[in-house]
Formats: structure tokens, C-alpha cells, sequence
């Protein structure tokens, strides 16, 4: 039987920090993410998901790597999102990462966790 691969998301390790607790309750309290899964004592591994979303952090305090890091995460209700991260903290929203209409087709803002990873949620424009 020859079945056509398909792609169903994509799960990255980024670098969480050296105080992985701090971090997992950042995903969990300011992004609405739950944490599934957590290796250690004290933490030095964890899974957080939100929806179909899933992101592995891994304890690792090399400020460089993580700020070089960054992810996009496709969204549906972009602007409902965006007013839900507001509500709970507004500093989270990057000042540089506004929601706006980009020319290659999305809307989309960034977010930067503790460690300095840049998270941009976006969703495709409708035509």
C-alpha cells in the first residue's frame, strides 16, 4: 500500500533556561499553554502544548542560542489571540511586534519568552 506522506506539525526543542520552572509557568500563565509532560528534579525538561501546538523545553541557559531561536505558530483568530495576551500582560507583546497585515500574505505579532526566543503567531490573510 503506498500511501503519500503528509506533515502534521512540527514539535521544537528550544532552549528554556537554567530555571526550566520559571519558563514552563511563562507558556502556561501569559500564552495559555498546558504543561504535559516534565522530566527531572528539578525540571530539566518539559512538553507544553496549546491546541495542536506542542513545544519541548529544554533547560539550557545559553542566552545566544535562545535568542537566535525563533518560531512561527499559525493561528486561526489572530486578533482574538492578540487581545487575549494583552488582557493578561501587554508587555509581552514584542514593541517592535505589533499586530499588523505583513505584504507576504499574513497578520501576525511576536513574542519573546524569558529566554528571548521570538514567537511569532500569525494566520493567513483571506483573498
Amino acid at each position: 500500500m503506498n500511501q503519500t506522506p503528509v506533515l502534521q506539525g512540527i514539535s521544537p526543542l528550544i532552549p528554556g533556561g537554567n530555571e526550566l520552572k520559571a519558563t514552563v509557568a511563562f507558556y502556561e500563565q501569559q500564552l495559555g499553554f498546558r504543561c504535559t509532560h516534565k522530566e527531572g528534579n528539578p525540571i530539566h525538561m518539559a512538553i507544553v502544548q496549546r491546541d495542536s501546538t506542542q513545544i519541548f523545553l529544554i533547560q539550557n541557559e545559553d542566552k545566544h542560542l535562545a535568542e537566535g531561536t525563533s518560531l512561527r505558530i499559525q493561528v486561526e483568530g489572530i486578533e482574538e489571540l492578540y487581545q487575549e495576551f494583552q488582557n493578561k500582560d501587554e508587555e509581552i507583546i514584542h514593541p517592535n511586534g505589533k499586530l499588523e497585515k505583513k505584504p507576504w500574505g499574513v497578520n501576525e505579532f511576536v513574542v519573546l519568552d524569558p529566554m528571548g526566543v521570538c514567537i511569532t503567531f500569525y494566520e493567513m490573510l483571506k483573498p
